[in-house]
């Protein structure tokens, strides 16, 4: 079965961990553009789903309107993801660190 557009997106952009951040963005422009073209309304559930503010997408779309929308996006999942990457090692480090009667 072919994965759907907004899931190949959370693929791609999952994948952060193993690839470089202009390949990743490249991919995601390229999906995000068929989003924005042929399915808004799975665009935004998926910006819900990444959990990207939708404040911050607004402050950037208008800081950056000369810039392509889908780039703008591409930026900032790709900026949401490594916040989560970052969050998910700093906290498996904390919990490395303790003994398993610290940790309950």
């Amino acid at each position: 079965m072919e994965k759907n557009i907004p899931d190949e997106i959370i693929s791609v952009s999952d994948s952060l961990k193993n690839n470089s951040t202009g390949e990743i963005r490249e991919k995601l422009i390229v999906l995000l553009n068929e989003l924005i073209n042929k399915d808004f309304n799975s665009l935004v559930q998926l910006l819900y789903r990444i959990d990207v503010s939708e404040k911050k997408i607004q402050l950037y779309l208008n800081q950056k309107e000369n810039e392509d929308s889908a780039s703008v996006l591409a930026d900032l999942i790709i900026e949401r993801q490594i916040q989560k990457i970052e969050t998910r090692k700093k906290f498996s480090r904390k919990n490395n660190g303790e003994s398993a009667e610290e940790k309950w």
